[in-house]
């Protein structure tokens, strides 16, 4: 039961009958018994909530910026009209409108409710409840009662870095030597032989071949191909931490439109956690990689696996991977690089890339994975990205007052830090990339690009 607006109204004016009624004892009684018999009335002739059935149906899957639609039929199977509001609990990052839905639904027949959800996560979300609630024919009292009826949107990655893709292939195809400009093909794989030409390197002249064909030949070369490149996503504390500005989703964004837009008049929003761009960054690698010809590997891990991607083809990579990923959040706890070490050197028996996504935060990196590099760098050739904060760049710049030099300081001493450990690094034959949230997807796919085109994979 519930009490509606009306209720009170009429409760009020009952007050002030009593302050000026000559016997305020009888008044009072008066007016409560009014109201009473008109919440009776209302609790009595008001439709049955319990007895109505919910349908469902609409969209399951959609990226973060755009908008979902997902349809609730409301069936009411009773001997009376069920006429109120109905409240579908979405959880608040869903975006769900309208958030109280006005009803009308007459005996023996259905009625279907829009809902329009805007992520402003990606994940799960789910609506497991729908509260009806059926008020009387006096809007004095309502019938109210909750229903079970589940659905779940999963809100996948953007994938922001997409428009950086044309280009990177571009350079894949320069460097297979398939672009229409004059550039030869690089990599240590043999491709083909064919005769000669001026402005050919004589170093790539294949001289059993000229002897045999008495005819001057030369061998081409493409990048290695069928190799295997293992992302490792680092989901612990240190990937929760927001950096940079998450772009603003435009108001008029339809299912399967361009994903995140950034309005140049809005206010910037409130940054990514590390996580989120790094999850950007490895889409775009597996995109270029899976094109190059290589099989791709995900693994994501803090102090125990949380997703794992293997075998995943060409074709379905790239939804296999948004799909594992969008439930994915940062958990706070420190990471476990001896176990993650263990478990990709579980994974990968042979020879690979693997790309580790993690915080070059000195102090973990110190306490967590340098001393067990040394086990991973032996077997495999390592690249470590991390997502610098842009707001420490721009503290060290300010120095106008002493606060702002104090500030300074402490940026200059984190940054000072990250050079000391990827130069640790470094020293250690491992390949670091360092860059902020907008750039740290393109700089590994350039990484990547020349790791190839020098024949390292």
């Amino acid at each position: 039961m519930a009490l509606t607006g009306r209720a009170g109204l009429l409760a009020a004016i009952g007050i002030v009958v009593v302050l000026f009624a000559p016997q305020p004892g009888a008044a009072l009684a008066g007016v409560c018994l009014l109201l009473a018999a008109g919440i009776v009335i209302d609790l009595a002739f008001a439709g049955a909530v319990r007895p109505l059935r919910f349908h469902r149906s609409g969209d399951t899957l959609l990226r973060l910026g755009q908008r979902a639609t997902v349809e609730l039929v409301v069936e009411n199977p009773g001997g009376r009209r069920v006429r109120g509001a109905l409240r579908d609990a979405w959880p608040p990052s869903a975006g769900a409108a309208p958030r109280v839905a006005p009803l009308d639904v007459p005996a023996g027949e259905r009625r279907k409710i829009t809902i329009t959800l805007s992520p402003s996560r990606r994940g799960d979300r789910s609506s497991v409840a729908v509260t009806v609630r059926s008020v009387g024919p006096l809007g004095l009292a309502a019938r109210q009662g909750s229903h079970q009826s589940p659905w779940t949107v999963r809100v996948l990655p953007p994938f922001l870095s997409r428009k950086h893709l044309p280009s990177r292939l571009a350079r894949l195809r320069e460097l297979d030597g398939q672009h229409p400009a004059l550039v030869r093909g690089q990599g240590t794989e043999f491709d083909s032989l064919r005769e000669y030409v001026v402005g050919d390197d004589v170093r790539s002249i294949d001289w059993r071949a000229t002897a045999r064909r008495h005819d001057v030949v030369v061998r081409t070369w493409r990048p290695e191909r069928d190799r295997r490149v293992l992302i490792v996503l680092d989901t612990g504390r240190t990937s929760a931490g927001r950096v940079g500005a998450a772009p603003v989703p435009l108001a008029g964004a339809q299912p399967g439109g361009g994903g995140l837009l950034a309005r140049p008049d809005a206010p910037p929003a409130p940054g990514w956690p590390r996580l989120d761009w790094s999850m950007d960054a490895a889409l775009l690698l597996a995109a270029l990689a899976a094109r190059a010809g290589d099989q791709v590997d995900f693994l994501a891990h803090d102090r125990a696996v949380r997703a794992w991607v293997s075998g995943a083809s060409r074709t379905e990579l790239l939804s296999s991977l948004v799909n594992v990923m969008a439930p994915i959040e940062a958990e706070l706890v420190e990471a476990d690089a001896q176990g993650m070490v263990a478990a990709v050197l579980a994974r990968a028996k042979r020879r690979c890339l693997v790309v580790l996504l993690t915080d070059l935060n000195p102090a973990a990196m110190d306490e967590g994975l340098m001393p067990v590099l040394p086990q991973l760098s032996s077997r495999h050739l390592v690249l470590v990205a991390g997502v610098s904060d842009p707001s420490v760049a721009a503290m060290a710049e300010r120095r106008d007052t002493a606060e702002q030099v104090y500030d300074a300081a402490a940026a200059e001493q984190a940054r000072l830090g990250r050079r000391r450990i990827t130069a640790r690094l470094r020293r250690h034959g491992v390949e670091v990339v360092d860059a902020p949230p907008d750039d740290i997807a393109p700089a590994l796919a350039d990484a990547y690009l020349a790791l190839k085109a020098a024949g390292r994979l």
